[in-house]
């Protein structure tokens, strides 16, 4: 049985532990397909960074402020945690946990059944995306919940789990990400900036 999470937990608390900046206000959970990503004959695959934003990146923007939520107007500092390269272990493990899940077609996207009539997203990414986002939630959560997070910064702060965008399932896997109210600033800049009703 392929343990992905076992090994994201690891990458990620390794990551983390390294951080010695003042005022982070948020953790990067950056989970971005990408046409241009390649793996074993895949396109589209899937990658996975960790970061952080802190106070001073978004110069006193307020707390509902785009700048300060935007993933456009961070510092966009992420370190690599499963990346499409042929001797990335993560992407090895990953495609390894995609064929014991019964997943194929990795990275397809059957773009004319996203949208629904008012031309609303409904899609879930490209195959591997939605199935990897939901893991590194889940990971996510369990450092919320074993108070890794709050030990580390002295206080709780939000995970927030995105890619260039904020697609519904990328907010649905931040509630699951901050089980505790973590991430609430987030979620009403969120629907202050209508990216959620």
């Amino acid at each position: 049985m392929v343990d992905l999470k076992g090994f994201l937990k690891n990458k990620i608390c390794d990551c983390i532990s390294k951080w010695k900046e003042d005022n982070i206000y948020a953790v990067s959970f950056l989970v971005l397909p990408n046409e241009v990503n390649e793996y074993r004959g895949y396109t589209n695959v899937t990658e996975f960074f960790v970061g952080y934003n802190a106070e001073k990146d978004c110069q006193g923007a307020g707390l509902l402020a785009e700048e300060r939520w935007n993933y456009a107007f961070w510092r966009q500092n992420e370190v690599p945690v499963i990346q499409a390269d042929e001797k990335d272990e993560g992407m090895r493990l990953l495609f390894d946990w995609y064929a014991e899940k019964g997943l194929d077609k990795i990275g397809y996207e059957d773009y004319d059944a996203c949208y629904d009539s008012e031309m609303r997203y409904i899609g879930k990414g490209p195959v591997g995306c939605y199935e990897l986002v939901s893991e590194v939630a889940t990971v996510a959560e369990e450092l919320q919940k074993e108070g890794f997070i709050k030990a580390k910064f002295g206080k709780p702060l939000p995970i927030i789990i995105h890619n260039l965008e904020y697609p519904w399932y990328m907010l649905e896997a931040c509630k699951k990400a901050n089980p505790n109210g973590e991430a609430e600033v987030f979620f009403s800049a969120m629907k202050e900036l209508g990216f959620m009703e």
